[in-house]
């Protein structure tokens, strides 16, 4: 409607102020893109650098093992670690990748020469474990498995293989018995012997099947790998007791207990075991579950720096040459 005539003026409209022809909201929308994509940047950078040092620091206390120890070291730590690009922990198990970079390692090993397994793992593939465990008790060098925390399942059916066993005084093994899905092989059977077929669903059968069959497997290779040190009857009593489900697929085999079936155990475990896994953190980021401040060195326990004998006093040098008079 024109306002001519009426005396009144139209009111102005607003102006957004602007930068090179561009409004404040569009400028500002690429401000916080550009800031965003800065902190990504330097926070990819951060991250590839600390796992990049702390790759270092691991492969060198390794590389220390071997040329104390003459041995092929090989370690597989399994636990919460920084893996993916926003540092999100993440726990692993025993995987086929595993196992393929075990046996790599075991056949660059000369047939003689000593084999060191660092064991920190909660088990995984039961495929995976057999393998790498046929590959260590195959070895004709001298086979020694470390663990100074735990491993459990698919780990301790890794060290059933070595010759020699060092554990931690409070590091732990466990059962072997094997899990389909999430359960237990041995307690999937149970229920089809509680329970008449009439009673139980066609795939609650089909796993019970499964289950048999898993148990007959696994506790005939487990009592193969205890043939390397055990005699036949005690081979296959151990491989039935670990396998038959009569424990919690959790149940702690202390070094006590593991003496107790015969296993070759010793508790002599090298400091560079402990240093290693201090490079493992529990959480990849954020607050740590447990704190503890180390042990200040006290100047009363600190041993006095050793001293060399003072030396005698220098005898009187004869005059240079170049100095004589004639």
């Amino acid at each position: 409607m024109s306002t001519e005539g009426s005396g009144k003026t139209a009111p102005e409209r607003a102006v957004i102020p602007s930068m090179h022809g561009r409004s404040w909201p569009n400028w500002l929308a690429d401000l916080a893109r550009a800031v965003f994509w800065i902190i990504l940047a330097i926070i990819l950078f951060q991250s590839s650098r600390g796992s990049s040092g702390v790759v270092a620091a691991r492969n060198q206390i390794l590389e220390r093992l071997q040329q104390e120890r003459k041995s092929r070291v090989i370690a597989m730590i399994h636990g919460k670690d920084t893996v993916t690009l926003f540092g999100i922990p993440v726990a692993s198990s025993i995987t086929m990748e595993d196992s393929e970079a075990v046996l790599r390692a075991i056949r660059m090993t000369p047939p003689d020469q000593p084999i060191d397994m660092i064991l920190h793992t909660p088990g995984g593939l039961v495929l995976a474990a057999e393998q790498i465990a046929k590959a260590l008790a195959d070895h004709k060098g001298k086979v020694t498995v470390f663990v100074p925390h735990y491993a459990m399942s698919g780990g301790t059916l890794i060290a059933l293989a070595a010759d020699e066993i060092v554990m931690d005084p409070n590091a732990v093994l466990g059962p072997v018995d094997p899990q389909i899905g999430s359960m237990p092989a041995a307690s999937i059977v149970k229920v089809t012997e509680l329970k008449k077929p009439a009673q139980v669903s066609d795939g609650m059968l089909v796993l019970a099947d499964i289950s048999a069959k898993a148990r007959v497997q696994v506790t005939a290779f487990v009592t193969k790998v205890l043939l390397k040190h055990f005699p036949q009857d005690k081979a296959v009593a151990l491989a039935t007791t670990l396998t038959d489900g009569r424990f919690t697929h959790d149940y702690p085999i202390t070094v006590e207990t593991a003496k107790g079936f015969g296993l070759p155990i010793s508790e002599t475990m090298p400091v560079e075991i402990y240093q290693l896994m201090d490079l493992y953190p529990q959480t990849g980021t954020g607050r740590p579950s447990v704190l503890y401040v180390p042990f200040r060195e006290t100047p009363e326990a600190r041993p006095e720096p050793a001293t060399l004998p003072p030396s005698p006093p220098e005898p009187p040098q004869a005059p240079r040459a170049d100095t004589l008079k004639p």
